[in-house]
């Protein structure tokens, strides 16, 4: 800190809250902890007895907080997100439309352990809707040298820190399995969720058929719909180690390169993950996606539209923060499902 005459004090950094008391009228910060002074400001200070004010002496070699966070922000934002106003070194970022919200975490973390600087975010790998707030950013003291700022850009890379992928709505096929079903012993509860889940997504069926568990008819019930042109196709049922269910079979039999058959998640531990030769999504959801309210398939789905690779490494991390709790009211994805990577 330095003591100045306020007359001096111009391009200069506040060290504390100036109050203005007004009978009557207010008692309240005129200028906030942090403040620049304007030339416009030394009239306002005197009004309220200030005539020599401690300030942080503003050099060559340290930047104001809120020239220094905009660093940060520029550091973390990625296309299709918003940046506040620079206010008392902070800054948050805000989604511009619904996506896949993707960190770098260890790059975070390398930045975050420089000191004098925060990133906050939300976890990564999730959906997003347009306007939710995706980080915030604060430089923890007033002023802070420009070195460290040059660092932080070096230690986060070329790269932003945040990604905001858009979701691409697809067409999809879906092939509902099981005797039960096919000849009408129960009712086929699993198809409305299914479709009510991609609904939601803006994609559209563009094929559908029941079938029972014959390896053969499924695997060119799945070879037609590729052939077809449908996005990704989506098996239900059928997904056990039961003798009748033939579903992992039937998928593997359509000439598709498998990712992983099982997932350290619950609910959706017999998840069965593969893509053709040409990228296209194939994957066998177990039968509690018909019943749970939150499964693996809610982790899968956004990266599956975003075109983001479901990888054998990323599948296999999922099994910390794998664990549905089954809350009495669900808060999915404001809740730990799926946040442990």
């Amino acid at each position: 800190m330095k003591l100045m005459k306020t007359e001096d004090a111009v391009g200069q950094v506040l060290c504390h809250d100036i109050t203005q008391i007004i009978r009557g009228v207010t008692k309240d910060a005129v200028f906030r902890k942090g403040h620049v002074i304007r030339p416009e400001d030394i009239p306002v200070l005197l009004s309220v007895g200030k005539d020599n004010i401690y300030v942080w002496e503003k050099d060559e070699t340290r930047l104001h907080e809120d020239e220094a966070v905009d660093i940060l922000r520029q550091i973390c934002q990625g296309e299709g997100m918003s940046a506040s106003a620079p206010k008392e070194g902070k800054i948050e970022l805000t989604a511009q439309y619904d996506g896949l919200f993707l960190v770098d975490v260890e790059g975070l973390r390398r930045v975050n352990s420089l000191g004098e600087m925060m990133i906050a975010t939300r976890p990564s790998g999730l959906p997003v809707k347009q306007g939710d707030k995706l980080c915030g950013t604060r430089i923890i003291p007033l002023v802070i040298e420009k070195e460290k700022m040059e660092r932080a850009r070096k230690t986060a890379g070329n790269k932003p820190l945040l990604k905001l992928l858009p979701l691409r709505p697809q067409k999809y096929g879906l092939v509902t399995t099981g005797n039960e079903v096919f000849y009408g012993r129960i009712q086929d509860t699993f198809t409305p969720v299914i479709q009510e889940k991609l609904e939601e997504y803006g994609c559209t069926m563009a094929a559908h058929v029941v079938l029972d568990d014959n390896q053969e008819k499924i695997t060119a019930a799945i070879q037609q719909m590729l052939d077809a042109g449908c996005e990704m196709v989506l098996c239900t049922g059928g997904m056990s180690v039961d003798p009748d269910d033939r579903t992992p079979a039937a998928i593997r039999a359509a000439g598709v390169d498998i990712v992983s058959y099982g997932a350290p998640v619950l609910p959706g531990a017999m998840f069965l993950m593969a893509y053709t030769q040409d990228g296209r999504p194939v994957c066998g959801l177990p039968g509690c996606v018909m019943y749970a309210r939150r499964t693996i398939f809610d982790l899968v789905l956004p990266r599956l539209l975003a075109d983001v690779p479901v990888t054998a490494e990323w599948l296999a991390g999922l099994g910390h923060g794998g664990l549905c709790l089954n809350c009495p009211e669900c808060h999915f994805p404001n809740c730990g499902f799926g946040k442990g990577v």
